[in-house]
């Protein structure tokens, strides 16, 4: 069994052992190789039963292999949908990131200006010093160490904030002079980028509005192109596939080619463009919405100001601070061009493939005789061709003219027929108009009227199908959106897009409405009596009440009644001890020998000497 521990293990060998070989490969995408060849059926991975240490080896093999594998068009789309996943991000994503960036960088001058409380002139001029680097860095217009920048900052903002009113801000709390500071970067950013417009300086600034003006229908024009070559490619594979499925001997050469694996690979190019050329067209549009907003917010302050020599800060400042944040807008749209183009510069890597495997010279000569129709051209063969509903009652079909909503639709396989894919192993664009199948509440699209009676007859079969399509080549399962069933296995659950709601059409619904019986709240009441002989009951209660007295008295056993407390005692712990130890001692025997060694006698005499004592003086 493929435990988190197991898993491990080989997603750090697998990556040990490709960096031996030279290929330097992130943790991400060999996770995602060592659990797509497991998928894979065609490896005979049996997950069922415990992996011996030469089950992991031939995995850990596979993997390599596959990950070496520098000609597998498979690996390239791959190793696109790993790099899209792990660093593309839509605006919002992208804007609040820039934003905590920033944050970050400003913190420290922010915490010396908000955390010091300066007493002397000097301290005061150097908060000043710190305040006027701030509303630089706030506002990117220029850099502290450009002269002619500091300068003009500081004179904007001694403007709007004389050093007078440093005392003022000291006896500020830490939020409201975080605050103030923001306030004074926008106002400072308004008045430059207003002397900027009557050629009073601003000459480090660059002219944003004209920079995109160019930069973005570049932009989109690259995208174009790029897209344009890309599905020209996949026209071509799709109708060498077609033409092998039909004769399969004129064109036997071709299986051993990685056609489908190259279809996949420009396919989700294709789909990754779509995205980004989607991201410039919105750009596009802000930037133009931003361009008229400024000139008529430049106008605006222009007829309020014109040779005033005073005015009212109440009228201008909201004036200044409206041309920060449209300026900031420009700015954020220069940061989104500069990340869509890198973007799209690097998914470029992952299409070079192409020209290696298929020279145009090897696939102008395959496609002799080859009719190659494009995703318009297919579509457009089966407008007016729809499904019969009275064919197929069993199943439900939406159209076009009977269905609210039906562009905004989720369709499976990312709108691709969902006939063809599991059948032919092909991504035919489908036709919605022939009419979308609605099975267990998802919608799906075919490429042929033939297409959509066969799949309807039964769809969890061909769903299936696809899904074992899929577990072959991993790559489809991020092209045909396919979480749902392989969340464990694609990086990042695909979080962004599985949070999309479906669109569901409300073919039929239920409603009900209800009118209010009292409207305006109550007004009843309830002291009220229609009955006078029931007013004078209570008139003559009320009057008895007036001579009634509350009477008290005492007794002898109530009288001078106290409560009694009484303490006692607890009884203490006490011993007694009737045993007595007792004991007697007799006197030691102490006898001496005397004359054992001998004497100048020859003779020996032994006297013995009884030294013990008496009992009686023990």
């Amino acid at each position: 069994e493929l435990t988190q521990s197991v898993l491990k293990r080989i997603i750090r060998q697998v990556g040990l052992e490709c960096a031996a070989q030279g290929q330097s490969l992130s943790e991400t995408l060999v996770a995602f190789m060592v659990k797509a060849v497991v998928l894979d059926p065609r490896n005979d991975c049996n997950m069922d039963r415990t992996l011996t240490e030469n089950d992991m080896q031939d995995l850990i093999q596979l993997c390599v292999t596959r990950l070496l594998d520098t000609s597998n068009p498979s690996l390239s789309t791959i190793k696109m949908q790993v790099y899209f996943d792990m660093n593309y991000a839509n605006r919002d994503e992208l804007l609040s990131e820039q934003e905590r960036v920033l944050e970050g960088k400003l913190a420290p001058v922010v915490r010396s200006i908000t955390e010091s409380g300066p007493h002397v002139q000097e301290e005061m001029e150097n908060m000043y010093q710190k305040i006027v680097t701030y509303v630089l860095l706030r506002s990117g217009l220029g850099s502290p160490t450009d002269i002619e920048a500091v300068r003009e900052v500081t004179a904007a903002l001694q403007s709007v904030f004389p050093q007078t009113e440093m005392i003022t801000f000291i006896s500020l709390n830490k939020r409201d002079k975080e605050q103030q500071l923001k306030d004074l970067a926008m106002l400072v950013t308004g008045i430059r980028l207003y002397n900027k417009q009557c050629q009073r300086g601003g000459s480090c600034i660059d002219d944003l509005p004209g920079i995109l003006s160019e930069a973005i229908p570049s932009a989109t024009r690259t995208l174009d192109e790029r897209l344009n070559s890309c599905q020209l490619l996949a026209h071509r594979y799709t109708a060498l596939l077609e033409a092998m499925q039909e004769e399969p001997q004129r064109f036997s050469r071709l299986r051993f080619l990685k056609l489908k694996e190259a279809l996949f690979n420009v396919r989700q190019y294709e789909a990754f463009l779509c995205i980004l050329q989607s991201n410039a067209i919105t750009s596009a549009q802000e930037v133009e919405s931003l361009d008229v907003q400024f000139e008529a917010a430049m106008m605006v302050l222009k007829n309020t100001v014109q040779d005033r020599t005073s005015i009212e800060s109440g009228e201008v400042f909201p004036l200044f601070m409206e041309l920060s944040k449209l300026w900031t807008g420009f700015q954020d749209e220069m940061l989104l061009l500069s990340f869509l183009t890198n973007m799209a510069d690097n998914l470029q890597q992952f299409l070079e493939i192409q020209s290696e495997l298929f020279p145009e010279e090897m696939l102008a000569s395959l496609l002799e005789g080859v009719t190659v129709k494009s995703d318009a051209e297919r579509i457009k063969e089966t407008m007016g061709i729809r499904v019969n509903v009275s064919d197929l009652t069993n199943q439900e079909w939406l159209f076009p003219e009977t269905t609210d909503n039906f562009d905004q639709l989720l369709i499976q396989y990312h709108g691709f027929c969902a006939y063809s894919i599991g059948v032919k192993g092909i991504t035919l664009p489908g036709n919605p108009a022939i009419g979308i199948l609605k099975h267990k509440e998802k919608y799906y699209v075919f490429s042929s009227k033939e297409a959509a009676y066969i799949f309807a007859e039964d769809p969890d079969k061909f769903i299936q199908l696809n899904i074992e399509k899929a577990k072959k080549y991993a790559e489809l399962i991020q092209l045909l959106e396919l979480h749902h069933q392989f969340e464990y296995l694609v990086p990042h659950a695909q979080a962004r897009k599985a949070s999309r709601s479906s669109m569901k059409p409300p073919l039929k619904r239920e409603s009900g409405t209800q009118t209010d019986t009292h409207i305006l709240p109550p007004t009843i009441v309830r002291s009220y009596e229609w009955n006078e002989w029931e007013l004078r009951r209570k008139a003559i209660k009320l009057a008895n009440l007036r001579r009634m007295l509350t009477h008290s008295m005492q007794t002898d056993l109530s009288h001078m009644r106290r409560e009694n407390f009484t303490q006692v005692y607890l009884p203490k712990d006490a011993g007694t001890q009737t045993k007595r130890d007792n004991s007697s001692n007799v006197p030691k025997p102490q006898i001496f020998l005397q004359g054992l060694r001998g004497g100048s006698s020859p003779t020996t005499h032994m006297v013995a000497v009884d030294l013990t004592r008496p009992l009686d003086e023990t």
